[in-house]
C-alpha cells in the first residue's frame, strides 16, 4: 500500500458519514436534504483528494472539474486535510500555507473554515493554533470548529448548548457562529425549526448564532423565496446579523467566482441589494481596519456590516 492510500485508511471519512439518515438531521423536503447532502460529500471528496495527492498543483486541477457552485465546499475538505497533515508531519509543515498562498487564495474564506474542522479532529488549542493564521480571517477556523460540532455532536453542542471548555475569550462567540450555520444543515433549511432552536440559547449567543445562519442559507442554499422572506420575519432584532452574515457569503462567492442564484436570491432578501453591493459592504468595512487594539479586528469588521445594515 502507498503512503498516500495509508493516509486515506487511516484518516479517511465515510461518505455516509455527511447522509442526513447517519446524522439524524431532518429536511424540510427530499429535494433540500440532497442539496444538502450534496455539500457534505463535495467536502469529503475535497478532504479525500488532498490526503491523496501532495501536489497542490495537480490537486487544485482536480477539485476545478467540479461544479463550479460546489467548488468551495472541496478546497475546505482539503484544507481540513492539509490542517491534519501538517499538524501531524515531522518534516514537511507548510501544506496549509502553501495553499492559502496559492491554488487556496481565491476560497480564503471556506480555507479557513476547512482548517478549524481539522483543529476540532485533533482537540487542537484554539489560541495555540490561532497564532499561525491571517490575523483577520484566522477566526473563521472557529467558526469551522464550531460547525464541525454542531454537524457531528449536535445534541450536546445545540440540545444541551455545550461550549468546549478549552474556549475562551473571543473564540466563544465564534464558535457560536459556526453553530448558526451548522443549524442551516442540521434542520434541514426548517426556518421556523431553526428560529426556535436559536431562542432556546442563552440570549448572549443568539446574535453569533444568527450571524452564521445568514451565512449557511446564503452560501449553501437549499430553500425557495417564501421560506427566507419568512426567516427575515422570524429574526427580529437580529436582522442585522443575518444581512452581516448573508454579505460574508456574497463576498465568499465573488472571490471565488462562483456565484449562484440561490446565493442572489438570499442576498436580495436579506441584505436587500444585490450580491455585488452585499460583497462591496464587507470590503468597505475592511477599510482602516484596527489590529492592534483590545478588540479583535473580526469582530470589528462584523460589526461594521451589521451597522450598516441597521
Amino acid at each position: 500500500m502507498n503512503p498516500y492510500s495509508f493516509r486515506k485508511l487511516l484518516f479517511g471519512i465515510s461518505p455516509d458519514e455527511t447522509t442526513f439518515s447517519k446524522r439524524g438531521f431532518h429536511a424540510v423536503s427530499d429535494e433540500v436534504r440532497q442539496q444538502l447532502e450534496s455539500v457534505g460529500e463535495t467536502f469529503v471528496y475535497g478532504y479525500h483528494a488532498a490526503l491523496l495527492d501532495d501536489n497542490l498543483e495537480s490537486l487544485s486541477q482536480q477539485l476545478d472539474t467540479l461544479p463550479n457552485e460546489m467548488r468551495g465546499f472541496a478546497y475546505e475538505g482539503a484544507a481540513m486535510a492539509m490542517t491534519l497533515l501538517d499538524f501531524l508531519s515531522p518534516f514537511n509543515r507548510s501544506r496549509f500555507k502553501r495553499f492559502v498562498e496559492g491554488a487556496g487564495a481565491h476560497h480564503i474564506y471556506m480555507v479557513h473554515v476547512g482548517a478549524g474542522w481539522a483543529w476540532a479532529r485533533l482537540h487542537r488549542n484554539v489560541n495555540k493554533a490561532l497564532t499561525a493564521l491571517d490575523p483577520l480571517f484566522r477566526w473563521l477556523a472557529v467558526d469551522g470548529y464550531g460547525f464541525h460540532e454542531a454537524y457531528f455532536h449536535w445534541q450536546k453542542t445545540i440540545t444541551q448548548g455545550i461550549v468546549p471548555r478549552h474556549l475562551s475569550g473571543y473564540a466563544r462567540p465564534v464558535f457560536d457562529q459556526g453553530i448558526g450555520r451548522g443549524l442551516w444543515f442540521i434542520k434541514g433549511a426548517d426556518v421556523e425549526t431553526i428560529a426556535n432552536t436559536i431562542n432556546g440559547f442563552s440570549a448572549e449567543r443568539q446574535a453569533d448564532l444568527w450571524s452564521g445562519l445568514g451565512l449557511g442559507a446564503t452560501y449553501a442554499g437549499g430553500a425557495d423565496e417564501t421560506a427566507l422572506t419568512h426567516l427575515v420575519k422570524l429574526s427580529n432584532d437580529f436582522r442585522p446579523q443575518l444581512a452581516q452574515g448573508s454579505a460574508f457569503a456574497a463576498k465568499a462567492r465573488e472571490r471565488a467566482g462562483n456565484p449562484t442564484p440561490h446565493t442572489a436570491q438570499a442576498c436580495r432578501i436579506f441584505c436587500g441589494t444585490n450580491t455585488t453591493e452585499a460583497a462591496q459592504v464587507t470590503d468597505d468595512a475592511l477599510i482602516d481596519l484596527p489590529y492592534q487594539g483590545s478588540e479583535p479586528a473580526y469582530e470589528i469588521w462584523r460589526q461594521r456590516i451589521q451597522n450598516h445594515y441597521r
